[in-house]
């Protein structure tokens, strides 16, 4: 029996961005089993991995401690292999036949591709979420029968990356009317905990639209109704990575970060944002996380429906 540690993000996108590599490792090492540790956001993503010893959850603490903690739980053990994306000094103080640390990438490369590169593999895999029956046979009874649907998440972990409310209750309209891309789809909401702020604006200006309300569902839940949609279009978030990784064509809408670092992967995905740059909308703000409101205003709603109409025509 082999022993893989896998040291991956806290942060629920760059968790799902580095899964590839994760399911890399399960798919040429059949004998290994594995330990992940990451945050508590991410935990549950990686529940159902296959092969699974353990999940450490790094719950963080003041002056790096948890790193210590880290160190604590893995250092009796002799690993054959350690895998570092958060690139730590932890790594090296272990016991293993091998060690690979990710080194960042000094210019702007897909996160995908970034992480790949600790295995050193020229193509990177594709992000990937192992999901339990049980989770499927829920969504099934969630969103049942053929939809179609649409799903929306309006949220993002910064108000500065969030598009305007009425912009995406326009582009619902729109998109789902008569004579829209998806006529009478029913649409989806997601969200985190707390992410209610974001929707109840929506469904306020909506009020004919049929909605099926999911936000503040659990992570492997919303993946499990993810599979079962025909489109997603929403922030730069963890569930716009999300969407990519379980095949939903997802859409995602960027501004004030790197559309090439943190676009959605795969050949059914697309990115979307207004005229100015991110280096210019970056170089505008001292700090970005600060700014009290939206960053995406210049784009518009007749740019994000031809790019998901463009987007949903291509993987019919």
């Amino acid at each position: 029996m082999q022993r893989v540690l896998f040291i991956t993000s806290t942060r629920i996108g760059d968790a799902i961005i580095n899964s590839g590599v994760l399911d890399h490792l399960v798919r040429t090492r059949p004998q290994a089993r594995f330990t992940i540790a990451c945050g508590p956001l991410a935990a549950s993503l990686f529940s159902e991995t296959p092969r699974l010893e353990r999940i450490i959850v790094m719950r963080k603490k003041k002056a790096g401690l948890h790193w210590l903690d880290l160190w604590r739980q893995t250092v009796g053990l002799k690993w054959d292999l350690v895998v570092d994306l958060r690139c730590s000094v932890t790594s090296h103080f272990l016991r293993a036949r091998q060690r690979r640390i990710l080194e960042k990438s000094k210019i702007p490369i897909p996160k995908v591709a970034e992480a790949a590169s600790v295995l050193g593999l020229d193509a990177p895999p594709d992000p990937r979420l192992h999901l339990s029956g049980a989770v499927r046979t829920e969504a099934a009874d969630r969103l049942p029968g053929d939809g179609p649907w649409l799903a929306i998440c309006p949220s993002a972990s910064w108000i500065f990356k969030v598009w305007p409310a009425e912009n995406f209750a326009d582009f619902i309209r729109r998109f789902t009317a008569s004579g829209g891309v998806m006529p009478d789809a029913h649409v989806v909401m997601l969200g985190g905990p707390g992410d209610a702020v974001y929707a109840q604006p929506i469904f306020d200006a909506l009020p004919q639209t049929s909605f099926v309300d999911l936000v503040g569902l659990g992570l492997p839940e919303t993946a499990a109704c993810l599979e079962r949609c025909r489109l997603y279009v929403g922030n730069d978030s963890g569930l716009m990575h999300m969407a990519a990784a379980v095949g939903t064509p997802t859409l995602g809408l960027f501004g004030p970060s790197d559309d090439r670092c943190y676009a959605p992967w795969g050949e059914h995905t697309d990115a979307v944002r207004g005229p100015a740059t991110f280096a210019e909308i970056d170089g505008a703000h001292d700090d970005r996380r600060e700014h009290p409101e939206s960053l995406l205003a210049d784009l518009t709603v007749d740019t994000v429906y031809d790019a998901a109409k463009a987007l949903f025509e291509r993987t019919a």
